[in-house]
């Protein structure tokens, strides 16, 4: 479970949520970091140079601008397409319940799409520096040209980012407006938040039976009451037109396991970043009071702890440790979770990290399916060592601790098969 917020906080502020998600913000301009002075090479950057080189051209398009040219450029599905009516994205006085957000996303690549918005909005991975912004004006241009916006930190770096450069997905209690009614508390969630946590300020489209959420309802008074009017008809709800204009976007769909997927994977890359930074700073600081104290080459043993700790966060969190268990079968509605299994990679028997569960958990084999990706990879080398001796520990049993008493004996041997065949480099010593 999540924590709940019962005070009046600014949008883009959360409480202390324990271990990594705490107050702390990790300087983004550390020598061992360099976050807004260092190289890149992030999705956007790469496309900027094909525009630029002439190898790629977007088009655009007088309802969407260039969305759509830009999702096929970046590879992130339509089907991915998500919508939140809260105010809470500095487009906040274009959005409502009548014109909601509409986000994309893929493993590196969020689009926020406004309509009659100014411009489109990009997150996006790089492999080392964490997530980066980017706006991109909605004007016709013969090279159009992305902006990258470092002042989205103001929202986009706090402690429901683990106090570096990330996205979130929050929860509000949404007035007629779109407006959070701040007293009635947000979360920020994940798979380990309750169904019943979800997606207030959100369009969801799907089915979860009698399993309850926020999404699709508004406060109408909360002066009086505020209390979100969560019923059926805001629970099992496969069409939205009798909300807004739903024909305007893209699809017509704010699939229920995109949700789904976007919360695991926000928290998912926001921790990699996070552990990745941790340790680079602890290896900077390290290698400083080496020098100072005239001692040789070597790892301290407070360094080593700071390090274990911040991996063994990523570990459980990889592992769908905590993960809110669901009561029956969720479905969505836009294709998406068909679109994202396909994807792979699978093993000599079939199996697949992106096999969705869907009935009790999220996925079939819970290990996340982000140890295939360029920011997991990118993670330091003494990272990688420490998280793959503990994921041998835990997968061999030798580990019994609480924490992991969710995988079954099956849940391990698949795991261990799947990554023998897709990602055996994990397993090695």
């Amino acid at each position: 479970m999540r924590h709940k917020l019962l005070i009046l906080l600014p949008v883009g502020a959360v409480l202390a949520l324990g271990g990594l998600s705490s107050s702390y913000m990790v300087p983004v301009d550390n020598e061992a970091i360099r976050y807004s002075r260092g190289p890149i090479d992030d999705p956007i950057h790469r496309l900027q140079q094909k525009i630029d080189s002439g190898t790629v051209k977007l088009q655009y398009e007088d309802e969407f601008g260039y969305l759509r040219s830009v999702l096929n450029a970046l590879k992130v599905p339509q089907s991915s397409q998500v919508l939140v009516f809260s105010k809470t994205s500095f487009q906040a006085p274009r959005i409502g319940p009548r014109m909601p957000r509409a986000l994309y996303f893929n493993e590196d690549v969020t689009v926020g799409f406004v309509r009659t918005g100014e411009v489109l909005e990009f997150a996006v991975q790089d492999p080392r520096q964490g997530t980066i912004f980017y706006t991109l004006d909605q004007e016709r241009a013969s090279k159009p040209h992305f902006d990258r916006r470092d002042i989205c930190l103001q929202c986009h770096q706090s402690g429901a980012t683990f106090g570096v450069p990330g996205m979130m997905v929050r929860s509000v209690t949404p007035d007629r407006t779109g407006f959070p009614v701040m007293s009635a508390g947000t979360y920020i969630t994940d798979h380990r938040s309750a169904l019943k946590e979800r997606w207030g300020g959100w369009y969801v489209t799907g089915t979860t039976g009698e399993q309850e959420h926020m999404g699709n309802a508004i406060v109408r008074n909360p002066m009086d009451d505020e209390k979100l009017p969560i019923s059926e008809g805001t629970r099992n709800v496969t069409e939205l037109a009798r909300y807004f204009d739903s024909g305007a976007y893209v699809t017509k769909h704010s699939d229920i396991v995109a949700l789904m997927a976007l919360e695991h994977q926000t928290q998912m890359l926001n921790l990699m970043t996070r552990v990745g930074w941790e340790a680079r700073i602890a290896m900077y600081e390290n290698d400083a009071i080496n020098r100072s104290l005239g001692e040789p080459v070597g790892m301290r043993e407070s360094t080593e702890r700071r390090i274990n700790i911040a991996v063994e966060e990523l570990l459980e969190y990889m592992l769908y440790s905590g993960e809110a268990k669901l009561a029956g079968q969720v479905k969505g509605t836009s294709g998406y979770a068909e679109e994202f299994q396909k994807q792979g990679p699978r093993d000599s028997k079939g199996r697949s990290l992106r096999e969705l569960d869907l009935k009790t958990r999220m996925f079939r084999y819970p290990l996340s399916y982000l140890i295939y990706s360029e920011p997991f990879d990118a993670m330091p080398p003494v990272v990688q060592s420490r998280l793959r001796l503990r994921l041998r520990e835990v997968l061999s049993g030798k580990d019994t601790g609480a924490k992991f008493a969710h995988l079954t004996i099956a849940d391990k041997t698949a795991i261990v098969g799947i990554l023998r065949d897709t990602k055996r480099s994990l397993l090695a010593d």
